[in-house]
């Protein structure tokens, strides 16, 4: 039962967190500090795969932290840069040297998937920016080598409808290699809201990599590799962890979150709880970053459409008469 159950979190509002991630665009570079170093991360753990290349997508570019590095990992490849914000685009237009063209709209996006992508006719060194949501690709059935993303996925509420839109490009045997957060999370921020105002979850609720293991095989991925690192920034002040929230854009999207203006008692009564909490001095702000990566096919021994073929299945009281004739 636990294999075919579908994984939803709290209801996001997608146009909520579209229109925060427009508004700290200009910001985002500055305080997006943790975002720059697990971007490394990914790009040295492609090391670690022999996947040729030819189409490969950013999800959640942003403004082109990973995807800078893709282009200079993949130079022969159509690189694209996938984000929901048009803003965040424009902001990595100088790193992604993409001058032909604005910002692809609705028009190039409707283009392209009605027709599968022709190989070899990208700039070779950038990537083309199309401004669309992971929910609704743009792109052919099967026309993908390889999908990258970094530290978008906790903002999506369907993880089971992401990861089948996913499978859906991925060419047969393509690759899936992803970051997003875990449930320790900001764990000290969500520690001091709840100690001043239990009533809203003032924190969004991560996902463990356990289930979105599940959730990748339910969609027809196989072989799911997941793994955790805990990464610790501190600061002087409690104010100096939501202000970079704020300059990157992150925002309690939930649904049920409280609408009315907060009250100054309650918020500053946050901030002395948040303030209990310094370690040798300092803030601590926990990221639980969770790694990923799946392969487009079908996982042999997992999920409700594995592949039994060449399987045979016995009683235990048949096994055991087995071994004991050997």
């Amino acid at each position: 039962m636990h294999e075919t159950s579908s994984l939803h979190l709290n209801r996001v509002n997608r146009q909520h967190i579209k229109a925060h991630f427009s508004h700290a665009a200009p910001s985002y570079e500055a305080a997006a500090i943790l975002q720059k170093t697990v971007a490394e991360r990914v790009d040295e753990r492609l090391d670690l795969t022999t996947i040729e290349v030819q189409t490969v997508l950013d999800i959640g570019s942003g403004t082109g932290l990973l995807t800078e590095k893709i282009i200079a990992r993949y130079p022969v490849a159509q690189c694209f840069a996938v984000d929901l914000s048009e803003s965040m685009l424009l902001q990595s237009q100088p790193r992604l040297q993409t001058p032909r063209f604005p910002v692809l709209g609705s028009f190039i996006n409707r283009f392209l998937s009605a027709c599968s992508l022709t190989k070899g006719v990208a700039n070779k060194t950038a990537a083309t920016r199309i401004n669309a949501d992971v929910y609704q690709l743009p792109f052919a059935d099967h026309s993908v080598d390889l999908i990258v993303s970094n530290l978008m996925l906790q903002w999506c509420d369907d993880l089971d409808a992401v990861f089948a839109e996913l499978r859906r490009v991925l060419r047969p045997e393509g690759l899936l290699m992803f970051t997003t957060f875990g449930p320790d999370t900001l764990k000290e921020l969500r520690q001091a809201w709840r100690a001043t105002d239990a009533n809203y979850e003032h924190v969004n609720h991560f996902i463990d990599m356990h289930d979105i293991g599940d959730a990748l095989i339910r969609a027809g991925f196989g072989q799911p590799v997941m793994d955790m690192e805990l990464f610790t920034l501190t600061y002087d002040k409690p104010m100096g962890v939501l202000k970079d929230l704020k300059a990157i854009g992150a925002t309690n999207a939930n649904q049920n979150r409280s609408q009315g203006l907060m009250g100054k008692t309650k918020f500053y009564a946050m901030l002395e709880a948040y303030d209990a909490l310094r370690k040798d001095g300092k803030i601590p702000a926990t990221y639980e970053v969770v790694h990923g990566h799946a392969w487009a096919a079908q996982e042999v021994m997992k999920g409700p459409n594995r592949n039994k073929s060449g399987h045979i299945e016995i009683s235990l009281e048949q096994f055991a008469k087995q071994t004991k004739q050997l």
